[in-house]
């Protein structure tokens, strides 16, 4: 079987238009500087300050707006800021926790849920599923073959839409447990 690409998401922030218009003032819109490899995604130029209890951190805005604010962070970086974050699906934020303030060029505000840390996953069209043999909402294992650090990462989800694009995502704890720098290649093993 083919293998797939395998991409490391470090930490970020995606906003509402609510939260959006707090910190970057009312009507002020997303400045793309660079596509990621999901169609209609982008990192903007803007970025946004996270205070939590312990530290703080810069975060990019990635785009486009969301219904409801969301900051992805590894959970190394939650405990540097001194808050929980919970491993789950991007947009699934039922009891998420937040704890952090969030500080903009035209204001600040702080949220009270949407800080997680991001469960891996593949993204992957309707054909591709088809052809590795898996559906939406599968759990798999990736093996990941590196210089010294290879590793089988479990708990994978399977992504499925027409909108997606063939890679799976990672956080920056994740690749640094594999010695992966920038991207690695993977291969779906079924339990």
């Amino acid at each position: 079987m083919e293998k797939i690409l395998v991409e490391v998401s470090a930490r970020h922030i995606h906003l509402s238009r609510e939260d959006m218009d707090v910190l970057f003032g009312a009507g002020s819109e997303l400045h793309p500087i660079k596509d990621l490899s999901q169609p209609g995604q982008y990192a903007s130029d803007e970025k946004v300050m996270l205070k939590g209890p312990k530290g703080q951190a810069s975060v990019r805005v990635l785009g486009p707006l969301r219904a409801e604010t969301q900051v992805e962070l590894s959970l190394t970086d939650a405990r540097t800021l001194g808050v929980k974050a919970m491993v789950r699906e991007s947009g699934d934020l039922e009891g998420t926790t937040g704890g952090l303030t969030l500080v903009g060029p035209a204001g600040e505000l702080e949220i009270t849920r949407g800080v997680i840390a991001a469960k891996r996953h593949i993204h992957m069209t309707p054909a591709d599923a088809e052809a590795y043999g898996v559906n939406n909402g599968d759990i798999v294992g990736v093996k990941i073959e590196t210089d010294g650090r290879s590793v089988v990462f479990g708990d994978t989800v399977i992504r499925v839409s027409e909108k997606y694009a063939l890679a799976m995502h990672i956080d920056t704890d994740e690749a640094n447990a594999a010695a992966i720098s920038g991207t690695a290649q993977g291969e779906i093993v079924k339990f």
